[in-house]
This record gives structure tokens, C-alpha cells and sequence, in this order.
């Protein structure tokens, strides 16, 4: 064993270590952060670089150590990377759309003063929700 295989492994063990940690700390919001909106981005900020990371050093170690290249591991981190805060927007959105209330503590709802200039109001129609835009031009 080499002192580069040796630095590959130390590498890939830091990255994976901070990784988890980066994990523990979404998991700790999701569970102590007051409301929806709050656990989201949590979730999708933090879990999003933990993942990153570990399947970064995982990459790393066996490019390193073996030289063996993974292209499903690029694939993880492109997918993860892509669809991870996409998905916590969309979910965050579709609580406010359906008017899932702020924490206590929460200073400024900005979308508030979106939705009430563009006048944007939910009207129900034969048994299914539509959006209706009421802004005139």
C-alpha cells in the first residue's frame, strides 16, 4: 500500500464522515424544527449535501484506492443534486397552496403579498379545485 492509496482512503473517509454528520444534523431539524416549511429546508439543504458528500468520498475512495470509476455514483450525485431541492420547493408550495399554517415564530409571510397582488384565488368547479387568475391587463 502507497502513501497515495493511504491519502485516496483518507480523503474518501472524511468526505463519507462529514457526509454523516451533515445527515444527523437534517435528521435533528426534521425532528426539533417547528412547522412544514421549516423541516423542508431542513431536509432538502442538508440531507442534499450529506448525500453529496458521502457519495463524493465513496467516488474518491475507489477512484484512489483501485482505480475504479463509477458512473452510477456520478449518476447519484446528479439526481440527488438535481431533484433533492426540487422536490422540497414543491412540496413547500403545495403546503402554502393549501393553506398549512406558519409556526408562531414565524416575522414575514412573503408570499402572502404575491398571491393577494396577483389576486390569485382557488375556486371550486364541479368537484375539482382550479386556480384562476383575477389580474386584468
Amino acid at each position: 500500500m502507497n502513501a497515495s492509496d493511504e491519502i485516496g482512503e483518507v480523503v474518501g473517509a472524511v468526505l463519507i464522515l462529514i457526509g454523516a454528520i451533515f445527515s444527523l444534523i437534517s435528521a435533528i431539524g426534521i425532528v426539533r424544527l417547528p412547522d412544514v416549511y421549516t423541516r423542508s429546508h431542513a431536509a432538502s439543504k442538508s440531507s442534499t449535501l450529506g448525500v453529496l458528500c458521502a457519495l463524493l468520498g465513496t467516488l474518491l475512495y475507489f477512484i484512489i484506492s483501485d482505480g475504479f470509476f463509477s458512473i452510477r455514483l456520478i449518476l447519484g450525485i446528479f439526481f440527488v443534486f438535481l431533484t433533492a431541492p426540487v422536490a422540497a420547493h414543491v412540496i413547500t408550495r403545495a403546503a402554502y397552496r393549501d393553506k398549512v399554517p406558519l409556526a408562531e415564530q414565524s416575522v414575514q409571510d412573503e408570499l402572502q403579498d404575491y398571491y393577494r397582488e396577483n389576486e390569485i384565488v382557488e375556486v371550486e368547479v364541479e368537484d375539482k379545485a382550479e386556480v384562476v387568475n383575477l389580474q386584468t391587463k
